[in-house]
This record gives structure tokens, C-alpha cells and sequence, in this order.
């Protein structure tokens, strides 16, 4: 910072056209800047001059044949070039008394533009090479390439995701997006509850899109992320840095939307990023809890556009599937898990792939530390805090009651003879969630239904399993019902 009365104001008040002699002090190049800098705070716009001018650094040769402006990204420069050059040019022309080639480069990360009273430089050699007096150099001097963070997890791939019918459609869907992007289904929505795979399947996308394309801009991230580079970029006034680094993207990979609930601004520039990603036919995948009209507090032209596109639903996982994926997870883990004790721990664990993991984990640590190999009664033991949590609170009653206040029926409705739709229906998920949720027999379900057949319940189950792989609104209906009932 020059302190006291300097040359800049000297000829912001009114030495235009006189050149600056040879033998001013070495700050005189910086001052040649400032004057201009001075002229355009009363020339533009308060919020313009704070975005554009303000943050620029600018460096003269000694002999001010050159004037080299520092710019923080390319967004940035192309905007000043296209707005501002031309202006600026004239005004060191008149300012210095003859023309002086002007260069618009970008700035070192590690010397990011900024206000700035830097003295000249007087060593030429590194500069780019100067254009013809009194032109403006159109190049661009890339002093230091910026590196391009996607935040992919390497190990999230499709050759470790295990697939089965749960999550058969969306793998499916994710795969054509992987090696096919900005075509069809775009956007991508998958929903579906806490640790199904969604995050896997996105991570997927990106390690196979940049197998096949290692130059495209991809980048994973989760929903809270966004909302909190908004705040940052309002903080900062950096909204120029935040839509290069979102509306350049080849993939935008985005977790967990029902985040941006309720958050007005951020789902403003969302629905900025995502049409001119649409426009550029960039593709966006991004997952939820729930499908997209099922999102609260959502502006709706958001979630008609979430809607525009694919929306595919990721189950909790059958029981064959979670089999499948503990062996291989165990195997992964460099560990051979039986089958029996495979099938043991899926029926026993159910919810998600989370909790799945987090039980082999247990089971396997437990044989360690041990010196014991890996069997049901080893599982049973590793697992009896999980085992007897889970038997406290799932039970036949507690699914009846959870049921009848989700449709606000009678508990007694439950196991009563009447037989009208808005009853018999919450009576069919209630008997559906018994089978899928608790250890009990059809028969001993049927008991507890006031006395019905095995067959009953056996159609309720089929019936809904049926509907919920087509129905969208029973399946997020069940979805809730299962996330209560877990706690």
C-alpha cells in the first residue's frame, strides 16, 4: 500500500497526457495502473468496480511498454476482455501520453488477483512475449493450469457394486449415463432411504465416465457442500469463481437434494447451474430420500425439472442380494464368510447396505481379536447388541400401531373382520411389514391378524411387493413406515 500522496493521485486529478518520465520512482508503473483504477471508480458502478476492477493486480515493465493485468480465472478474464479492455486501454494510453501494449493473463494459485499496491517489475524475461504497441493481447498466458478436484471415492465403482433386483434398474440407468452422458435420461434422479447404494451408484458413474473420457470435468458432491459454497460466494462476492466452477462441469454428481429445502437462494442458483449444464448437454445425476414430487418445501420448477428426466427408486435390498453382498464384502476384507452365516446375518439385518457392513465389520473384528473362525454362533455373538436392539423394537404389535397412525385407523381395525378399503389396505401393508421386518411365520402373523390364514397373509405380502415396485407414492409410504419402525 503507498502511503501518503502518490503519482496515482497526482493524475487521477487531471494529468492526462503526460508521460511519465524515465526517471520516476520504480513505484511510478504501479501508479500508471492506479491512476486508471481511479478514473474507472467514477466512471462504473459501485457493484461493478467492487466485482471486476477492484480485485484486479497489474504489474509495468520498467520501461511502460507493457502493462500486465492479473486476472483470478478465466471467467473472469474473458468477462473483462469483453467489457472492460477496451476501456482500460485507453485510459493508460492517455494517462502514460503514448500507447502501451496492454496483457490480460491469469493469476498463479498461489498468487490469487487481489487489491494490491505491488511495486513494478523490472525483469522482462519471464513475461510473455509483448504484442504490437497499442493493441490488446487476445491470449490467454495460463500461467498455472488449475487442477480440477472431482472428489470420487476409487474404490465406489460398478465391478464392487453388487447387483440384484433392488437396485437392478438404477444400475442399469446409471451405466447408459456413464457411457453415453448428456443424452437420455438427463437428469438422473435416484431416490430411495439411508445407505441402499445411491452414493455408490453416482461414484460409478463418474470412475466409468472418466475411464472412457479422462479430459471430462466431473464432480461428486454432496447437497449441504453447495449450499454451503452459496453462502460463501454471497459472503465473498465471488459468484464468478462459483458459476465457472459449477456451469463448466461435463457431469454434476449431487447428493441428498432434500437438503436444499427451505434454502431459497440456493435453490435459485441450483436451478442456474442445472440449466446451463442442460444447455451445454452436461449431464447431472443426484440422489434423495424420497422421489422428487415427494420433496418438501422444493420450488416447484426444481422439481419439475428433477422430474424431466430418469427417476429410478433403490429398494432395501432382498435377501439373496444381502447374502451377496456379505460374501463379497467379506472377501474384499481378505476373509471367506460361510454361506450359512451369510444367510444367518441377512435375515437378521435387513434395513440397508450400511447397517450390513457395519455387521460384517463387527463379525469379522470379533474373529480376530478371537482366534475363533467365522460360524453363526460366533456372529450371533458379535452381533447380540444389534440382535437384541432389533427384537426389542420390531414387533407385530408395534408394526400394527406404527401402521394405523401412519392411516389414521383403529389399532383394533387391525385384526377386526371389516373388510372396506381404507381399512383392508393399511391391514395388507401392516402384514407385509410383519413379514419383511420380523422373524415371525406366516402362520404366527395371521394369529396376530385376529386369527387369519397363512394364505392371507401370503397375499398381502405378494400384493404388496407387487405394487410397490410400480407404485411410487406406496413405496415412499413404505419407505417411511420402515424408517419409523427401525428408529
Amino acid at each position: 500500500m503507498i502511503e501518503g500522496k502518490s503519482p496515482a493521485m497526482d493524475m487521477a486529478n487531471g494529468a492526462y497526457g503526460q508521460r511519465l518520465a524515465p526517471n520516476l520512482s520504480p513505484n511510478a508503473g504501479q501508479s500508471l495502473w492506479l491512476s486508471c483504477v481511479d478514473v474507472l471508480a467514477q466512471e462504473l458502478p459501485e457493484q461493478q468496480f467492487n466485482t471486476w476492477i477492484k480485485p484486479l493486480v497489474a504489474e509495468a515493465t520498467d520501461d511502460f511498454s507493457k502493462l500486465t493485468i492479473f486476472v483470478a480465472n478465466r471467467f473472469k478474464l474473458d468477462w473483462i476482455r469483453a467489457q472492460y479492455a477496451s476501456r482500460i486501454a485507453q485510459l493508460v494510453e492517455k494517462i502514460y501520453g503514448s500507447p502501451v501494449t496492454l496483457e490480460l493473463v491469469l493469476a498463479p494459485r498461489d498468487q490469487p488477483a487481489r487489491p494490491s499496491r505491488l511495486p513494478t517489475f523490472n525483469d522482462t524475461t519471464d513475461s510473455p512475449e509483448p504484442i504490437a504497441a497499442g493493441t490488446l493481447d487476445t491470449s490467454v498466458n495460463e500461467v498455472v493450469a488449475p487442477i480440477h478436484k472431482n472428489r470420487l471415492n476409487a474404490a465406489l465403482t460398478f465391478d464392487t457394486l453388487v447387483e440384484g433386483t433392488a437396485n437392478r434398474m438404477a444400475r442399469a440407468a446409471a451405466m447408459h449415463v456413464a457411457t453415453i452422458p448428456g443424452h437420455m435420461y438427463n437428469p438422473l434422479f435416484i431416490y430411495g432411504g439411508v445407505g441402499l447404494g445411491k452414493t455408490h451408484l453416482m461414484h460409478a458413474i463418474g470412475a466409468k465416465l472418466l475411464e472412457d473420457k479422462p479430459a471430462a470435468k466431473v464432480l461428486y458432491i454432496h447437497a449441504e457442500q453447495f449450499v454451503s459454497d452459496v453462502v460463501k460466494a454471497y459472503q465473498r462476492k465471488t459468484f464468478d469463481e462459483f458459476k465457472e466452477r459449477y456451469h463448466s462441469l461435463d457431469l454434476l454428481l449431487i447428493d441428498d437434494v432434500q437438503f436444499f429445502a427451505n434454502k431459497d437462494r440456493t435453490q435459485e442458483e441450483f436451478f442456474n447451474a442445472f440449466e446451463a449444464l442442460l444447455t451445454k448437454k452436461s449431464h447431472i445425476v443426484m440422489t434423495s430420500d424420497t422421489y422428487p414430487k415427494g420433496l418438501a418445501d422444493i420450488h416447484e420448477r426444481l422439481v419439475s425439472r428433477f422430474d424431466a428426466g430418469l427417476t429410478v427408486a433403490i429398494e432395501p435390498p432382498e435377501l439373496e442380494m444381502r447374502v451377496a453382498i456379505l460374501i463379497s464384502k467379506s472377501r474384499s476384507e481378505g476373509s471367506e464368510m460361510p454361506e450359512e452365516v451369510a444367510f444367518f446375518v441377512a435375515k437378521n439385518v435387513r434395513s440397508n447396505v450400511r447397517e450390513l457392513e457395519g455387521a460384517l465389520r463387527k463379525i469379522l473384528a470379533y474373529s480376530r481379536f478371537n482366534h475363533k473362525e467365522i460360524s453363526i454362533q460366533l456372529a450371533r455373538e458379535a452381533l447380540r447388541d444389534l440382535l437384541s436392539i432389533q427384537n426389542r423394537q420390531i414387533s407385530v404389535e408395534n408394526i400394527q400401531k406404527t401402521v394405523a397412525d401412519y392411516y389414521k385407523i383403529k389399532v383394533a381395525d387391525m385384526y377386526s373382520k371389516k373388510r372396506p378399503a381404507s381399512i383392508a389396505r393399511p391391514r395388507q401393508i401392516a402384514m407385509y411389514l410383519a413379514k419383511e421386518l420380523t422373524q415371525k411365520s406366516l402362520p404366527e402373523i395371521g394369529e396376530l391378524f385376529g386369527g387369519r390364514d397363512h394364505t392371507t397373509v401370503l397375499h398381502a405380502v405378494r400384493k404388496m411387493s407387487a405394487e410397490r415396485q410400480q407404485m411410487t407414492e406406496l413405496n415412499q409410504q413404505l419407505h417411511v413406515l420402515e424408517q419409523t419402525l427401525k428408529g
